[in-house]
């Protein structure tokens, strides 16, 4: 196995595919505005770009492995250095932005927080120690899209214990099989208990929960063995970050034309559906990983360049703000701004269109809204949050620097 300290330790590119994750799951939030004047099938291409949140897995199983596979113990000390990594990377801006979300729903009572749920100081802890994201009928409550965090979390407690398996046992390609299979048992165990949705069907199971997306988190572990084990040099010339590429919206179009199943509202939904997006859609995207960090090509220098490297560090918060009480406040604006704009017109005596009477060039606007406070949250507040965290005594003192 090739040392670590012979590669890289940090992927500008991978930073901006990040932010390419983000994106794709906002296009998938806003399809509406594609309502008019695009066929059908066009708003369900992009409203199967929750593909995005497929991109963050398998980034992460990649990531987390490239990192601590080749130097990973499972000792006290050593779990506590990595727990506190992971919980400064995600925690502080998640439990200030679900804080926040509370906040607004103590103050409009919002039902898109809370879903009716009877007790919201309840919901609340529940939110901010990730264990909303194992309901069904909770699972998008408070910050909706943070659903994904508790897959996510699932998988850093399980990192190690998948590398000691991997390594002791030999037991690689069989862990996605058993963490999969035990997800099936859950629901055979608790579909019938009314507890609001703990592992209540398969369908939620498959799409929202650890168990059964693990195999996303395992395709960026492959990758990532593969690269400590033969490095980033290639002897054959296959694009494959374009190959990979192709492949993820070929399957992305082929989801988009499956029919939606009852109660729910994605092709994703399909038993099909599923398959494309946890293994055909990850494996696709492994090779797109594969092929920007082989390959020099001109996405690869564009994903790279510094302007999108800084929004790819943002689009962690601009993930976070992109739907709900965030987007609110920039809808509501843009409504009064149009109002503003026609009481003017009418004081001038003019007929012109209002900048903010489009839903779609409202959206641009949001986006660029977004944008701009992700950048200032994370450059006033995450990073500076990341970094004291580290150096502080929680969990483990910080080792002495010689």
């Amino acid at each position: 196995m090739t040392s670590q300290r012979s590669q890289p330790n940090y992927f500008p590119v991978l930073t901006g595919v990040r932010a390419l994750a983000a994106y794709l799951v906002f296009i998938s939030h806003y399809d509406y505005v594609f309502d008019e004047g695009f066929p059908q099938i066009v708003q369900r291409f992009f409203h199967e770009f929750h593909i995005g949140v497929t991109v963050f897995f398998v980034l992460s199983g990649f990531l987390i492995t490239y990192r601590y596979f080749n130097n990973f113990h499972l000792t006290k000390d050593w779990f506590k250095q990595y727990l506190k990594n992971r919980v400064a990377r995600i925690y502080p801006m998640y439990f200030l932005l679900t804080t926040g979300a509370f906040i607004y729903y103590h103050y409009t009572h919002d039902q898109g927080i809370t879903r009716g749920f009877y007790s919201p100081v309840l919901l609340y802890v529940m939110n901010v120690f990730f264990v909303r994201g194992f309901f069904s009928q909770l699972w998008d409550t408070g910050i909706g899209q943070g659903w994904s965090l508790t897959v996510e979390e699932c998988f850093y407690f399980s990192a190690p214990f998948i590398f000691y398996i991997a390594t002791k046992y030999k037991k690689f390609y069989v862990q996605p099989v058993v963490l999969t299979a035990l997800g099936f048992l859950l629901v055979l165990i608790f579909r019938n208990v009314d507890w609001y949705g703990f592992f209540g069907n398969f369908t939620f199971m498959m799409l929202y929960t650890f168990l059964g997306r693990c195999f996303e988190f395992f395709v960026g572990i492959k990758l990532a063995l593969v690269m400590l084990d033969k490095g980033f040099s290639r002897t054959n010339n296959i694009k494959y970050t374009y190959i990979g590429f192709i492949l993820i919206f070929v399957f992305v179009a082929i989801m988009a034309a499956l029919p939606i199943p009852a109660g729910w509202r994605a092709g994703l939904q399909h038993p099909f559906g599923i398959i494309l997006n946890n293994y055909l859609i990850s494996s696709a995207i492994a090779l797109f990983f594969y092929g920007l960090l082989t390959e020099d090509t001109v996405m690869k220098r564009v994903l790279a360049t510094p302007f999108v490297e800084l929004l790819g560090k943002a689009s962690y918060i601009f993930y976070l703000v992109h739907l709900g009480y965030m987007y609110n406040y920039l809808h509501t604006g843009w409504d009064k701004l149009n109002d503003v704009a026609f009481e003017l017109y009418g004081k001038w005596g003019v007929d012109w269109n209002s900048p903010f009477q489009y839903d779609q060039l409202n959206l641009v606007y949001a986006f660029i809204a977004l944008n701009i406070i992700s950048i200032i949250l994370f450059k006033f507040i995450e990073e500076p949050l990341n970094h004291y965290i580290r150096r502080s005594g929680f969990l483990i003192k910080p080792a002495a620097r010689k």
